[in-house]
């Protein structure tokens, strides 16, 4: 049995350039960092007195002969495309600490958790990156979801990171390095405060990528933001600069498409700010999910309590990215 760890990810800044319709003519960059909420994906191989071949647990369980019949389309599409043997059963199973569909990149840490165990179960060589690419591969090429690329390569590499995409596909990840004491006053500074699921991301972020064209000066602001954020980290200057400039790429955000808020949203928001926070945005693609704000420690009490009718789920930073947790054939 192969079972991997993959961790979900808080994107900060420079979302939106990470799509192919953006970043193949103007380039794009984003600051992410992973945190230590994981979704767990085992696999083995089943034993061949079973009556049917495959068994597929997630929120539903499916047990059927052929990998055509999953209705899971990952995991179809996966098999298919790893070129998985028909003639050796299969038994998967998906655990997560967190929702689904909740703008932490959920899709694409499957995608990843998942290529990653298969990739081991049939005892495959592979990098970090080539990992990210099969993953991004899988979701934008075979399953045809609109999605950026931003999710797979930090789900797969772990930590803080800068990430670039280059005008020719290719992509480079530099970790980032802080002051002594920097990350820990980052992350002590940080509320992820949950408001609930009513979106699936694809739809949303089509809505959003149709906006390109009209929205270019919008979306050449957000990239600026990620130099930006990178120089408040590295540097020793005041740490509210770097909330002050999670609101400024939230307007942003918003100004792209207005359909990545509502009322639900914006209520939160404002409710944040009035009691005490610095700025903060919306994760993935909009609508609903997990906020993401930047409070100063002094104002900690004050925001926690304004904020007790929604729930708030602490986190740190995971600095590895998909791994095996258990391995045995």
């Amino acid at each position: 049995m192969i079972i991997t760890r993959t961790p979900y990810r808080i994107s900060f800044f420079g979302g939106g350039t990470d799509y192919p319709d953006w970043f193949i003519k103007n380039g794009g960059a984003v600051v992410s960092a992973t945190i230590d909420k994981y979704i767990y994906i085992s696999s083995r191989f089943l034993p061949p007195f079973f009556e049917k071949r495959h068994r597929i647990v997630w929120s539903k369980v499916e047990v059927v002969n052929k990998f055509q019949e999953i209705e899971h389309p990952v995991i179809r599409e996966g098999l298919k495309y790893l070129k998985f043997s028909q003639t050796k059963g299969l038994d998967i199973h998906y655990q997560a600490d967190l929702p689904a569909r909740s703008g932490m990149g959920s899709s694409s840490a499957f995608t990843v958790g998942f290529l990653n165990c298969l990739k081991k179960l049939i005892k495959n060589k592979f990098s970090k990156m080539d990992l990210a690419l099969d993953a991004i591969h899988l979701e934008q090429n075979l399953l045809r979801e609109t999605v950026g690329c931003q999710d797979q390569i930090a789900c797969a590499f772990g930590g803080l990171n800068k990430i670039t995409f280059h005008k020719n596909k290719k992509f480079l990840v530099e970790p980032l390095v802080l002051p002594s004491g920097r990350i820990e006053e980052l992350e002590s500074n940080l509320y992820l405060i949950y408001l609930g699921i009513d979106r699936f991301a694809s739809q949303v972020a089509q809505k959003f990528v149709e906006n390109f064209k009209e929205r270019k000066n919008n979306l050449n602001k957000i990239f600026s933001f990620v130099p930006n954020a990178i120089k408040i980290l590295e540097s020793k200057k005041n740490l509210d600069e770097f909330g002050e400039l999670l609101h400024e790429t939230w307007m942003q955000k918003k100004a792209v498409h207005p359909i990545i808020s509502n009322d639900r949203v914006e209520a939160l928001y404002n409710t944040a700010i009035k009691n005490g926070a610095v700025g903060g945005k919306l994760l993935g693609a909009g609508k609903s999910g997990f906020m993401l704000f930047y409070v100063n420690k002094s104002n900690k009490k004050k925001f926690l309590s304004g904020i007790k009718n929604y729930l708030y789920v602490p986190f740190k930073f995971s600095y590895n990215g998909s791994h095996i947790i258990q391995k045995g054939y």
